[in-house]
């Protein structure tokens, strides 16, 4: 039974991460400018958000959920307008070297901005909370020790993705010429800023 709440946990950590996102796309441009890991680190701040909201699903803490849904407007507009500017940051960028400080001019900066941008998500929480009730994991908030064990495997499934994530495209960069890289650049800071657009669109609605 044990086993089976970590492999759950698991299994819907790696599934929501992974989908193509402006965190997918910092990631990669996160790997290409310093290495796997100030990719791998960057995305471990997505998986922190992402353990931090099955948290809230696992152990039932509904007043959270009301919290950040009933503030979303704000949520999104700090979301959306930090997306905004890592865009334009990275598309003005003059090197892909330059461009890491996007995510932040360290490794505590890079994990520090992905659990922001994560967090800032509130889909994010409304799609734990739907796959748990859909999987029936709800009634695990009664037993905080099933609920933990739950958590971890989300933890662990969403930093997988980002560890393969790197990894994979970690291999791809010592084959590219400056050339490319700084299309990367203008390419992915163009790609964050019309999520970051979407976001405050969003707003409208």
């Amino acid at each position: 039974m044990e086993a089976g709440l970590f492999l759950r946990g698991l299994i819907i950590g790696f599934s929501i991460a992974a989908p193509v996102g402006p965190i997918g796309v910092l990631v990669i441009r996160r790997t290409l400018a310093e290495g796997r890991l100030a990719g791998l680190v960057t995305g471990l701040g997505a998986a922190t958000a992402d353990a931090f909201y099955g948290c809230v699903a696992a152990f039932g803490l509904t007043f959270v959920t009301s919290l950040l849904v009933g503030q979303q407007l704000w949520v999104r507009l700090i979301g959306g307008l930090f997306l905004c500017y890592l865009g334009v940051r990275a598309f003005l960028a003059v090197s892909i070297d330059r461009a890491a400080a996007v995510a932040g001019s360290s490794l505590l900066g890079a994990y520090g901005a992905t659990l922001l941008l994560t967090l800032t998500n509130p889909m994010t929480i409304l799609s734990f909370a739907a796959v748990f009730a859909g999987l029936g994991l709800a009634a695990v908030s009664g037993d905080y020790a099933a609920a933990s064990l739950l958590v971890l495997g989300v933890f662990a499934g969403s930093a997988l993705w980002w560890l393969l994530l790197s990894g994979g495209v970690g291999l791809l960069r010592l084959q590219l010429t400056p050339g490319a890289l700084r299309w990367i650049n203008r390419v992915s800071g163009a790609i964050l800023v019309v999520f970051g657009v979407l976001a405050l669109a969003s707003l409208a609605r």
